[in-house]
């Protein structure tokens, strides 16, 4: 990737186009999943969506001395209420449920972010959606939408019985190999494993850190990191 912001917009563009394919048949992952377990419901599949937005957010630059991607590239994220029955505590992007009267993902990631943050809507421009991810502790069919912050506006946790904060991290710092491990965690006798980044006082890890993983390899922007570098998923 050629340095700049500019060039990573680019990317995120052509990547749109080519719209990789991350789970051949999202729908069916729900009917395998077998009966309910504690801490996955039964009941009917939801869709949502989330915002993934990137740009120039701050004058904060990436911590890591050799960034790969641009330093002044972030990408927006949140940390969920302890109190939420989902996901609580978790970092994620902003988004949810999409209501019957969202045009589609794209219309529902903004509202939700705009609910959650404060953000300016107008001032994201939408680049494109990628296809949808199921999330079966929560029976939810979510569809990634990717957006650039033409306009940056303040954003802050706007409902904490949701969102309790609200903050940018460079890419670089994502991308950095030092930041890079697998989380674990054992429940109801299974192991999960999966890509996390250590973004200093938080642990990006689940669905959130499995989007970012994808689109950072489907970028060309990853570079390798130590897969067997374990650290506990925190509950």
């Amino acid at each position: 990737m050629a340095d700049g912001p500019s060039a990573a917009l680019a990317d995120l563009l052509a990547l749109c186009d080519a719209r990789p394919v991350w789970a051949p048949d999202p729908e069916r992952a729900f009917e395998q999943t077998g009966a309910p377990t504690p801490g996955r419901p039964a009941g009917p599949v939801r869709a949502s969506a989330v915002l993934v937005l990137f740009g120039v957010l701050d004058h904060v630059a990436a911590r890591t001395d050799h960034p790969v991607v641009a330093a002044d590239l972030d990408v927006l994220l949140t940390r969920r209420s302890l109190t939420l029955t989902h996901h609580p505590g978790q970092v994620s992007f902003p988004g949810g449920g999409i209501d019957p009267g969202d045009a589609g993902p794209e219309a529902a990631a903004l509202r939700e972010a705009q609910e959650e943050t404060g953000l300016d809507p107008t001032g994201v421009r939408v680049l494109g959606t990628l296809p949808p991810l199921p999330v079966t502790a929560s029976r939810n069919l979510v569809t990634p939408v990717l957006g650039w912050w033409d306009r940056p506006s303040a954003v802050a946790a706007a409902d904490p019985a949701e969102t309790v904060d609200v903050f940018r991290v460079p890419v670089a710092d994502l991308v950095d190999p030092a930041r890079r491990v697998t989380a674990t965690l054992r429940h109801g006798g299974h192991e999960y494993r999966g890509p996390a980044f250590d973004v200093g006082d938080v642990l990006v890890w689940g669905f959130t850190a499995f989007v970012l993983d994808r689109l950072l390899d489907a970028l060309g922007w990853s570079v390798p990191w130590d897969e067997t570098r374990t650290v506990p998923a925190p509950l």
